[in-house]
């Protein structure tokens, strides 16, 4: 029997997934986004103003200038089969209230964790299990920052043994590509589904 031409490997449409990528103010996650999409990313990154003073806590991230006021988008092809769309989230308190819109279709998460401030990521962890999305915690491991190890990470933030604790730089490709493999195939259990990288 002959393959039609949608059978055809070349006219595959690969799977997409949304996944966000969340996180403390200045853990970033905008850096996470830029380091690994293969198309130029969109941010919303603005210069931080005298407004912020007072309500943003910048301890620990004095030197930062500018904030994501929206949201970053990227996109990672994994392989032939898997799309990955990633959004990330404002980490300022003040907007908090996008991520519900943010999170609508997503099947999976990144906290990224920052070793200055490792409470700044509370929120992200809490937001992802009361709503039960699959993450995985990723430590972006600052310069000149407390090292810490998976152990410690786990226990400081009460995280079960399912749910994956990744050491990352969030400048480095590779790095970042690591943490995105380990959530799709921690997605894929997830939903039951085994996915080949």
């Amino acid at each position: 029997m002959a393959s039609s031409d949608s059978d055809r490997a070349g006219d595959r449409i690969p799977s997409a997934i949304k996944i966000l990528i969340a996180g403390g103010f200045g853990a970033g996650k905008t850096t996470l986004v830029g380091a690994v999409s293969e198309i130029t990313p969109l941010s919303t990154e603005e210069v931080m103003t005298e407004a912020s003073l007072g309500v943003d806590d910048l301890s620990g991230v004095e030197a930062k200038t500018t904030t994501t006021v929206a949201l970053d988008f990227g996109r990672i092809t994994i392989n032939d089969d898997l799309v990955l769309y990633m959004f990330g989230t404002p980490g300022q308190q003040r907007f908090w209230f996008m991520w519900e819109e943010l999170a609508l279709g997503a099947l999976g998460a990144v906290v990224l964790a920052d070793t200055r401030r490792l409470e700044t990521c509370f929120p992200s962890v809490d937001f992802f299990e009361r709503r039960k999305v699959p993450f995985v915690v990723a430590v972006n491991c600052f310069d000149g920052a407390y090292h810490y190890d998976e152990g410690e990470v786990r226990e400081a933030l009460s995280l079960n043994d399912a749910i994956p604790v990744v050491l990352c730089d969030a400048r480095e490709r590779a790095s970042v590509k690591d943490v995105l493999l380990t959530l799709v195939r921690h997605v894929a259990e997830a939903m039951s589904t085994p996915v080949q990288a």
